[in-house]
């Protein structure tokens, strides 16, 4: 039989430390709110329910979890009395009688589901607490894991420990896993006979072996349990999260030329053999499909890059872009709520907003689609195999028709049917001679100007 599991997510700070009108755990990594993250990851853990302890912004940071699908009840916790009291917040929850309860933190969205699963293994193979920890080469600042034949016997602050405990290189992560039958039993005997009159999560660990419980630790990489008090630490955690996306990104087939130059957001999706050069952003929303390049110095958000597609360099690709296969979006091209039919070619120096164009259609450089009026958005349309010549403003509501041209320079006003050539400009005039007038009557006004 499945085991129960309850998640009781700790996200009640004041985020003092990160100077912020919004709380810290509603800040983005990768373009998602780091409370997300975490319940990502615990329903990937089996997780089905979530007590979630709010205390600043409590309503946004519930809408927030409760977005991720897991069900969410939230508790609102008064008074800051550490964490052991914080866990105690969501009593009425844990006293619902799951076999597995887990403690995670909101601000630490490099969590993955294993260290969790594996934490919940151990409970099943009869622990009372499970601590997940991390080894590292620096840890000053961390409690730490003091073991005995492959038990955890205590969890030791840093001010409290020898100087050969200091020594000691597995640390204390916070997140933990509490047998759900036994953990308010335990979690009440949590007292605050300390400096800070706190009642603390560590403590569980003596309190469960005081009673002839086994607790023991799993061990998670330090980079995944790394949690966020300040801005410079949500860059960090930034970097880190780019870097390791990265990394699964190539590894399933997609080339990078720099990769620690590209930019991902945690919905982005980049099909096999996909090429990306250096220095592209990928906003919320895209999808590139497998053979498309994506040129150096691109911007993408909200936009569907069908396979063998071009794009750049130095394009952007706006929500509701859309390239179907083949098609090309060239350099210093802006390309906003618009279908690029297949083959399609927008080349240079164009924006193409609200539009429908073609199978096959060419764009010349410094083509418009006007499709603003100061007030509504309207649509143009241009079909297969339309050549539309440079320079050219298309005032929307406009379509030009299939295998029709449209000379350079063009204003277009009104439809073009199919095969059509259409001009929209005014007749050009010669005046011979009088550019030499001209030049002379502008040098007199420039050294009139300099006299006075």
């Amino acid at each position: 039989m499945e085991r129960s599991c309850l998640a009781v997510i700790l996200a009640a700070g004041d985020s003092t430390r990160m100077k912020s009108s919004l709380s810290k755990v509603l800040h983005p990594v990768a373009g998602l709110p780091m409370i997300s993250h975490v319940v990502r990851a615990i329903d990937a853990a089996g997780v089905r329910n979530a007590a979630l302890v709010v205390g600043r912004d409590a309503d946004k940071v519930t809408a927030t979890a409760a977005a991720e699908g897991v069900p969410v009840e939230a508790f609102f916790q008064e008074k800051r009395l550490g964490t052991g009291h914080a866990v105690l917040t969501a009593r009425k929850a844990i006293a619902a009688g799951y076999d597995d309860v887990i403690v995670v933190y909101g601000d630490v969205p490099l969590i993955t589901p294993e260290p969790l699963l594996e934490a919940r293994r151990a409970l099943a193979a009869g622990n009372d607490v499970v601590v997940i920890g991390f080894h590292t080469d620096a840890p000053t600042g961390y409690g730490r894991l003091l073991t005995e034949d492959g038990q955890l016997v205590a969890i030791r602050e840093e001010k409290d420990a020898t100087e050969a405990e200091r020594a000691v290189k597995w640390c204390n992560s916070g997140i933990m896993a509490i047998d759900g039958h036994k953990a308010l039993d335990l979690l009440e005997r949590i007292g605050n006979s300390n400096a800070k009159g706190e009642y603390y999560l560590t403590d569980l660990v003596e309190i469960a072996r005081a009673r002839g419980g086994r607790t023991v630790m799993v061990a998670a990489s330090e980079e995944e349990m790394t949690g966020c008090n300040t801005r410079a630490e949500l860059a960090v955690l930034e970097s880190l999260w780019q870097k390791r996306k990265r990394r699964e990104i190539m590894l399933s087939g997609v080339t990078m030329i720099a990769p620690e130059t590209v930019f991902l957001s945690h919905d982005t999706v980049i099909g096999q053999d996909a090429l990306i050069e250096p220095n592209v952003v990928f906003g919320l929303g895209v999808t590139v499909e497998s053979g498309a390049v994506i040129h150096a110095f691109s911007h993408l958000e909200g936009a569907h890059v069908e396979a063998d597609a071009t794009v750049g360099p130095f394009a952007r690709l706006r929500p509701g872009a859309h390239l179907a296969e083949g098609s090309k979006v060239g350099n210093f091209c802006e390309v906003k709520k618009a279908e690029i039919g297949k083959g399609a070619k927008v080349n240079h120096l164009t924006y193409i907003g609200d539009a429908f164009i073609g199978a096959d259609a060419n764009i010349g450089a410094g083509t418009i689609t006007c499709n603003y009026d100061g007030v509504n958005k309207h649509v143009t349309r241009i079909g297969e195999r339309a050549f539309i010549g440079s320079n050219t403003s298309l005032v929307a509501p406009v379509s030009v028709g299939d295998d029709a041209l449209v000379a350079s320079g063009s204003v277009i006003t009104a439809d073009v049917p199919a095969e059509a050539l259409a001009l929209g400009r005014a007749r050009q005039e010669m005046k011979p001679g009088r550019a030499v007038v001209i030049r002379e009557r502008n040098l007199a006004v420039k050294a009139a100007k300099k006299k006075g």
